[in-house]
């Protein structure tokens, strides 16, 4: 068989074409390409080819203080902001054997889960958008509003927040910002019925996506996949009620973990609608803890020059697109020796690879938007 690389227009009889899809589509969610080899309308193989966006961030971090490497952590998968600066306060504090004050831990239980809701928004969204249906796109962007009012009161930005700091938060609660947070919660979840009706009961959108894209148990732990499109597999696994952190055991009769076996592009969609609708919960079991607690400090305080003693460690989270792992390596410097950082979004999307041969032209989209992946995630 002959493989030949040919533009718009058909390849010869008996040939296969192979197709650049990117980098520059815009179903991507940044800058990503496709090499496709097909025959006919049917994808025979596919390679994912990453890089484009390569900022070199782990290099960065062994030249930045354990204060400053905030800043570039929470870059990479920018719509979950929060949660990636989580991991690296959580890696160093372990480091330092140092532990945060109550109201502290319940707070950043708070944002992560909000900001989990903020990350599930947009492919809510997004995802109807690509498969033609613009409607839902504009309530997710209203209900972001609801909650992007509150993170932005509290830590003064709108994507990468800079609010956690080694050894807590940056600033305590503004007055009266518990009850405006409850509200928002409430109004937001007062509007969810739309992805439950308008898109997951819309028959365009689940003919388009109902046994399409399936992804193998075993597919998903060879890849390393996680996240809600491991789950959506079958693969019942959640970091906040396996391996609790934060304030997560204590949220174990509230934390529902979203589980499907049919592990195509609908279930992967029902997976992270119903993340959203438990997170929703958490923030509120969490707003009520902090309306108990007495007021005291929000971070510990910390000398002028922070050195982690040497040594090494791992930290993970359940980040919204799946396991974030930082592993940390000291010499007891002010700067890290090592810092790897292990990504959702790396590991999901080579499980592409697997997912579209096989599959029409016409189903990629659809196939692709259902990873919920962010580029900046992978090429961190």
């Amino acid at each position: 068989m002959t493989e030949t690389t040919v533009g718009i227009g058909g390849a010869a009889e008996s040939t296969d074409m192979v197709l650049n899809i990117g980098p520059q589509h815009p179903s991507t969610h940044g800058v990503l390409r496709l090499r496709l080899v097909l025959d006919g309308e049917r994808i025979q193989s596919a390679e994912p080819v990453i890089g484009y966006m390569h900022r070199g961030a782990e290099k960065l971090f062994e030249a930045r203080d354990y204060r400053q490497i905030i800043m570039l952590a929470n870059r990479h998968d920018w719509l979950s902001a929060f949660s990636n600066e989580l991991g690296v306060v959580l890696a160093v504090e372990r480091m330092l054997g140092m532990e945060v004050p109550e109201r502290a831990v319940w707070t950043r239980t708070l944002l992560a889960e909000l900001n989990r809701v903020l990350n599930h928004l947009m492919f809510l969204g997004s995802y109807p958008l690509e498969l033609g249906g613009i409607t839902p796109i504009f309530h997710a962007f209203r209900e972001r509003e609801d909650l992007q009012h509150v993170m932005e009161e509290i830590s003064g930005g709108r994507m990468h927040y800079m609010f956690n700091r080694v050894g807590g938060l940056k600033d305590d609660l503004p007055a009266g910002w518990l009850g405006r947070a409850r509200q928002a919660v409430a109004e937001v979840r007062s509007r969810m019925g739309v992805y439950d009706d308008l898109v997951l009961g819309n028959e365009i959108f689940r003919g388009r996506t109902r046994g399409v894209g399936v992804l193998a148990r075993e597919t998903v732990h060879a890849y390393g996949v996680s996240g809600p499109i491991a789950r959506a597999s079958g693969v019942d696994f959640d970091l906040r009620r396996d391996e609790p952190y934060l304030a997560y055991a204590e949220l174990r009769d509230v934390l529902e973990v979203a589980i499907r076996e049919e592990g195509d592009c609908l279930a992967r969609f029902e997976c992270l609608l119903e993340q959203t609708h438990t997170s929703l919960a958490l923030a509120d079991a969490c707003l009520d803890r902090l309306d108990e607690l007495p007021p005291g400090p929000i971070n510990q305080r910390l000398p002028k020059v922070l050195k982690a003693p040497e040594g090494h460690t791992y930290a993970w989270t359940e980040n919204p697109l799946g396991l974030n792992g930082y592993y940390l390596v000291s010499k007891g410097e002010k700067t890290p020796y090592r810092l790897k950082l292990r990504s959702a979004s790396y590991n999901n999307i080579q499980a592409l690879t697997e997912l579209l041969p096989g599959t029409l032209v016409a189903d990629m989209v659809a196939i692709l938007g259902s990873l919920f992946f962010v580029v900046g995630d992978i090429d961190k």
